[in-house]
């Protein structure tokens, strides 16, 4: 999935610091008071999934409890009084480590459910400027301590599907063992996860990296040790448990053990070799280890692969893989594997990856002697389905494509699925998840009866997308979002899951939006998509009904990206800075673009929301300004602006005023941007929104992601930026924020929040 790629400045944290524990920021020299605060309550606007679920952990000791780790979205806990709605546990991340809501595997205690564990961090390259950590709980996520470890872990790198790389002793919870990335080898604890050393005398810390020329070391990390499992049975209770096996990512050397609680380690004789091990499940009762692999780490790509069988008693290993690498038919790697821990000699696992048509999920119940397919072919092009999909509790997973020819449909079965999970409590219950949600049955028997089984989502509480903006159009929708990987949704009502995505077109990513100040229900938006595959489409559309439905025209030669765009106040012109050509401007909806004049490639263009004549620009500290729809810019003698690429609004019903954020303070221009004041007492701001004004009022409430006083947080003022009031908390953080936000210009004191990862907040007064 596309991620942005978030530049902000971290603290160190120490060791076992407490969840309530503030975040630690710069305290400011410019503050003159202390803000105030106020109790807000926080929720997210529906939408139900959105991103990849690389992990589902069920809980092997109380039925109904299970976990969920998304590759930048943070860690959930399903609720099972509550519908089986997810709980998000990491809100409380903030930006100094936002790296944290990249979950990299995550561990749930089989003897004290009421513990658990996530290893997180986001990026091992220098993207993430912190190291990762091992967040360890005794309530259930409820709260959290930290142990920070001395190197990065990647939960959102390529091969973060593989796992689960953390892992309690089933027989000493006390003992936890974390397979590392970046030649770091494999790790332990033995105090609950407190304290951390490196396991001297495992040989091998991995050797595979998924493209060796790639310079931004995304690619070229060593994905390296990959998953560990506990032979429950080699072991006793009280004591730690004997046979341990570890996945490393070494086509040659994939798979090592230790039969003496991890004294010492050996390379499992006779292994398979040519792929790596992404997954592995160990059957105490009967004695054997089953293992998936794939000839790449995941989670976009996989080619081929095997699933084995190794008898942990005689050492003998049997390919048991529905279809052979061998064979001409095996263009996928394999993942997503499980047993039936009712009855152990039942098993599924899944591709990775069937792009085309669709996802493959096998079933045997005979230990991988035989198989069967959820889907098989017909008479091609047709499939005959083994299953029904409902996905009318998220409707918007077809998106917003028609029915396609066969063999494809409409909504898929799945993509990047890594993890496929049996309920240990309940041979019915599978959930698995995708790059876009969770899927789930509660009638998987009836699959081995040679009945269709019911796939549904399974994602409501589980909010998972990335936001590049928000606009709240007075009189109409409460909000409509610009989503990565989604494109967006005009969301009708915060409460409930969209219908569908933008359409007409279908963009991949939604990178602006912006409505006319005067003419609320004129909107324009442009965002991305693979144009070789659609090249009649254009990466801008315009709607006049709110939102409601969409047209495009043509786009100006030379883009290649979204970028950002405004639209003049009456609705009667637009300005677009796209990615990979110059700032254009249009008055007729997009049927023509002319270049625009006096202003650089890659500003950020903003409209005036009264004058529909006036827009403006910035860029690397210049502020530019058009009084003629766009056609020309004029650089404004604005001085000791932000050096970067900051954002900046102008004010609703107020010609010529603008608000400017960036690292450093604050600035408002009530000239139309040929003069900024920095405003006292904001050391630093991110983003800025108005909604409506307070009672009493006649200037729309403010609300800044900003540093006011020496903290940093979610501020609202009402008094045009002479004081300010934090309206969020410890608590309700959602780590990297900064790219949208805005007040509801209906409802005062109501914000919405953009976040890289958990969605698209709301918040009103408490009172």
């Amino acid at each position: 999935m596309w991620r942005r790629l978030p530049v902000l400045l971290a603290a160190t944290l120490l060791a076992a610091v407490p969840l309530t524990s503030p975040a630690s920021t710069a305290p400011s020299a410019e503050a003159e008071s202390t803000a105030d605060s106020e109790q807000y309550d926080w929720r997210n606007a529906q939408i139900g999934g959105g991103g990849f679920v690389p992990g589902i952990v069920f809980n092997r000791t109380e039925p109904g409890l299970v976990y969920a780790r998304t590759d930048i979205g943070g860690a959930y806990r399903r609720d099972s009084g509550t519908d089986g709605r997810w709980v998000p546990l990491l809100d409380w991340v903030g930006q100094d480590n936002w790296g944290y809501n990249g979950v990299a595997s995550l561990a749930t205690d089989p003897v004290n459910p009421d513990r658990v564990y996530a290893a997180v961090g986001m990026y091992t390259n220098s993207w993430d400027p912190n190291n990762g950590a091992i967040l360890r709980s005794k309530d259930r996520g409820e709260s959290w301590k930290i142990t920070e470890l001395p190197f990065k872990l990647g939960g959102n790198m390529p091969g973060r599907g593989m796992g689960e790389r953390l892992a309690i002793d089933p027989n000493d919870n006390s003992v936890l063992y974390l397979g590392t990335p970046s030649g770091n080898g494999l790790w332990r604890s033995t105090d609950h996860g407190k304290t951390w050393s490196e396991v001297g005398n495992f040989p091998n810390p991995g050797n595979y990296v998924a493209d060796p020329s790639d310079t931004t070391g995304l690619y070229s990390d060593n994905q390296g040790v990959t998953w560990v499992a506990f032979d429950r049975g080699s072991g006793s209770s009280g004591s730690p448990t004997s046979d341990i096996y570890v996945g490393v990512a070494d086509k040659q050397n994939t798979i090592y053990r230790s039969t003496d609680a991890g004294a010492t380690w050996e390379r499992v004789p006779n292994q398979p070799t040519g792929h790596l091990a992404h997954k592995a499940v160990i059957d105490s009762r009967n004695g054997y280890l089953y293992m998936a692999t794939s000839d790449t780490g995941g989670p976009y790509d996989g080619s081929s692969g095997d699933v084995w069988k190794l008898d942990t008693e005689t050492g003998a290993w049997t390919r048991i893989s529905p279809v052979p690498s061998t064979s001409s038919d095996n263009y996928y790697g394999y993942s997503g594997l499980t047993i039936d821990r009712q009855n152990p000699d039942t098993l599924m696992v899944a591709t990775q990856v069937s792009w085309y048509p669709d996802v493959i999920l096998f079933r045997s119940t005979d230990g991988g002697q035989t198989w069967s397919r959820i889907w098989d072919w017909d008479a091609y092009p047709n499939r005959e389905l083994n299953y029904e999909m409902d996905i009318s509790s998220v409707p918007w997973l077809t998106f917003g494509t028609e029915q396609p020819a066969p063999p494809e449909t409409s909504p898929k079965l799945g993509w990047m699925t890594e993890s496929v999970e049996i309920d240990p409590f309940d041979s019915d219950h599978m959930l698995y998840g995708t790059g876009a949600t969770i899927y789930g049955t509660d009638n998987l028997t009836e699959w081995d009866e040679g009945n269709k089984i019911t796939i549904e989502p399974r994602v409501a509480g589980l909010e998972e997308t990335a936001v590049f903006d928000l606009i709240s159009p007075p009189g109409g929708a409460p909000v409509l979002s610009a989503l990565g990987d989604l494109g967006g949704f005009r969301h009708e009502r915060l409460d409930e899951v969209p219908d569908s995505i933008y359409e007409n077109p279908v963009f991949t990513s939604t990178t602006s939006m912006d409505y006319a100040g005067t003419s609320p229900d004129t909107i324009v938006r442009v965002g991305e998509f693979d144009k070789s595959s659609r090249p009649d489409d254009s990466r801008v559309a315009f709607s006049h009904d709110g939102g409601k439905s969409w047209f495009q025209n043509t786009e100006p030669s030379g883009v290649t990206g979204g970028g950002t765009v405004a639209a003049a106040a009456d609705g009667s012109g637009f300005v677009w800075s796209p990615e990979g050509t110059g700032v254009h401007y249009t008055t007729d909806q997009g049927a023509s673009w002319q270049s625009a004049s006096g202003i650089p490639s890659g500003a950020r263009v903003e409209s005036d929301r009264v004058d529909p004549n006036k827009f403006y620009g910035f860029h690397r500290g210049t502020f530019y300004v058009s009084t003629d729809g766009g056609a020309t810019f004029t650089a404004s003698s604005a001085s000791e602006l932000p050096s970067g690429s900051g954002y900046f609004k102008a004010v609703p019903g107020r010609a010529g005023e603008i608000w400017l954020t960036g690292e450093g303070g604050l600035w408002h221009s009530t000239d139309s941007g040929e003069s900024f004041s920095r405003i006292s007492g904001v050391a630093g701001s991110d983003n800025i929104g108005f909604g409506k004004s307070a009672p009493g009022s006649d200037y729309p409430a403010m609300y800044s992601i900003a540093t006011v006083d020496g903290v940093t947080g979610v501020f609202r003022s009402d008094d045009a930026g002479q004081s300010w009031t934090r309206i969020n908390d410890d608590q309700h953080q959602y780590g990297n924020i900064g790219d949208a936000i805005t007040g509801d210009p209906d409802v005062y004191g109501r914000v919405y929040l953009g976040t890289n990862g958990r969605g698209v907040i709301y918040a009103d007064p408490s009172n």
